[in-house]
């Protein structure tokens, strides 16, 4: 009986190979085929991001040593780099380079083109907004300083002292002074924002009249 037993699973297995080996073969051909390519497409984008940062690192010695020419075309391709680090990264350096020549309209732009870049992450594009609405504050109406900014000025939010005291100073203009103070309170209050930026929400929400708590120890002994 057992010797049956091996003959049929024999039988079998033969059988089955004989009809479905090429589809198994041309399977296993094609997973190792997938993963090969795989492993090579990791190496080369590691390759690639390793390139990007030696450039992103030159851009900055250019810069450290006033060359802006030649940091200008080192970012000019970084700036479309498959890699959404060193593409945010040299997008921002370039926006820089344009607010030190006082081209606050180009930073702006720069600053934009990051804001709008929805394959960054949210922590780029959030800071890129930040950075194009100081670029450009002087320029908005204050109802548009608000509509942009309203989300990142809450208590909490990574960018709240620097989008926070932006829209305080919208409700200013505005004449909505008990918004502004409440919102330059609320900076004071909040211990992760600089010392100097709660420095100055204490003092413009004293002249508000609120209250300010929380305020730096530098403040306190002033």
């Amino acid at each position: 009986m057992s010797e049956v037993d091996d003959e049929l699973r024999r039988d079998r297995l033969t059988k089955f190979w004989t009809r479905w080996g090429l589809v198994v073969g041309a399977v296993v051909v094609l997973a190792l085929a997938a993963f090969g390519g795989y492993l090579y497409w990791q190496h080369h984008r590691a390759q690639a991001a390793a390139a990007d940062g030696e450039q992103l690192q030159a851009a900055y010695d250019a810069l450290a040593q006033s060359d802006t020419k030649t940091a200008d075309a080192k970012l000019k391709s970084l700036a479309d780099s498959n890699v959404d680090a060193y593409r945010a990264l040299a997008q921002f350096t370039q926006a820089d380079i344009l607010l030190q020549r006082d081209d606050m309209k180009g930073a702006a732009a720069r600053f934009a083109s990051v804001a709008n870049d929805a394959s960054l992450a949210k922590p780029f594009r959030d800071l890129a907004l930040i950075r194009q609405t100081m670029a450009e504050y002087d320029t908005l109406k204050p109802e548009g300083v608000i509509a942009r900014l309203g989300g990142m000025a809450v208590p909490g939010n990574a960018y709240f002292g620097s989008a926070g005291e932006m829209v305080a100073v919208a409700y200013l203009r505005l004449n909505k002074r008990a918004e502004a103070g409440r919102l330059f309170g609320q900076i004071a209050s909040e211990k992760d924002v600089p010392d100097t930026l709660r420095q100055r929400a204490v003092q413009m929400a004293s002249v508000l009249g609120v209250d300010a708590v929380g305020q730096s120890e530098d403040t306190k002994t002033q």
